[in-house]
């Protein structure tokens, strides 16, 4: 944990937005930020990043998370003579967190804080007193910019265990003529989501993956991005650079820059065409439901160009 604690000091934005804060890096995205996000929209083309929410998902039982349960609350029910007013209606059992979803930033701590420093004991069974995804309820609509860096090595998909650096990030940047700035939604494709999607491999996509390694938290928090998704399940590497320090990425993000975290978010579609025009940004909204006390939300992110 020493890296963690160094590196934290460094990265922390505590008090940056007031001593209440519970939105982090979300602050980023201003009224500015967003008109800018809008001009982004040029052809109207629509690509949805999120996974589908089924029984057939990725989730393999790690943690308690299992795929959602969809039943049937009513078929065919109705009201008044028959022949006239019928209906149907169901329910969804699942978890928050069980496919394409925003990490809240009550989700992790160490310390016994959490992002701002409130109490990790905020977080009972009742759920998140603080740092909850319904703080974020009128986000995340921004700038969206995709670096693929397995197109950059180039490769159909990284590598399990591949750590992503600062240099992978910049090289990226060069290579698709496009700057990361502040208030952006960082989207960073490793083509690891095709294990889940074409090789039907749950246990390798979920178990090892490629993802950012910690040398990016630094650049991260230059950069001002108001959050960060990968296509992978963790957005760090795992096996983790240091055996050690378990998931130091979600650690500093989340505790300790108050920066949202997405997964499993599928940039397969959006990737060919980013390729295809030669344009990296586009208008991105993703907002959270606002799920009460939430420490995640379900999603299907949008990408507008």
């Amino acid at each position: 944990m020493e890296k963690v604690h160094a590196l934290a000091k460094r990265v922390s934005n505590w008090g940056r937005w007031s001593s209440e804060d519970e939105r982090g890096t979300v602050n980023f995205i201003t009224p500015e930020v967003v008109r800018r996000a809008a001009a982004c929209v040029k052809r109207g083309a629509v690509f949805s990043l999120g996974l589908a929410f089924n029984a057939d998902g990725p989730q393999i039982g790690q943690g308690g998370r299992v795929n959602p349960l969809h039943l049937m609350t009513a078929v065919n029910g109705g009201y008044g003579p028959e022949g006239g007013f019928r209906y149907a209606d169901d329910l969804v059992v699942m978890p928050l967190q069980c496919a394409t979803q925003w990490d809240s930033l009550a989700h992790v701590h160490y310390g016994g804080q959490l992002y701002n420093g409130f109490p990790a004991s905020t977080t009972t069974s009742a759920g998140a007193a603080r740092n909850s995804i319904d703080k974020l309820a009128a986000g995340i609509v921004s700038r969206g910019v995709l670096l693929d860096i397995a197109r950059l090595r180039p490769v159909a998909r990284l590598g399990p265990g591949y750590a992503i650096t600062p240099a992978d990030l910049d090289a990226a940047e060069r290579a698709q003529g496009v700057r990361v700035e502040r208030g952006d939604v960082l989207l960073v494709r490793t083509g690891h989501i095709t294990v889940f999607t074409t090789d039907q491999d749950k246990i390798g996509y979920m178990k090892q993956m490629p993802g950012l390694g910690i040398a990016c938290v630094e650049w991260l928090h230059a950069r001002e991005v108001a959050a960060v998704a990968t296509d992978t399940s963790a957005v760090e590497v795992i096996p983790f650079e240091d055996p050690t320090m378990p998931l130091p990425v979600h650690l500093l993000c989340i505790r300790d820059m108050g920066l949202t975290l997405g997964e499993m978010f599928d940039l397969e579609a959006l990737a060919a065409d980013c390729a295809n025009d030669g344009v990296w940004e586009f208008l991105f909204t993703a907002p959270p439901l606002k799920v009460t006390a939430a420490v995640g939300s379900p999603l299907n992110p949008l990408a507008v160009k």
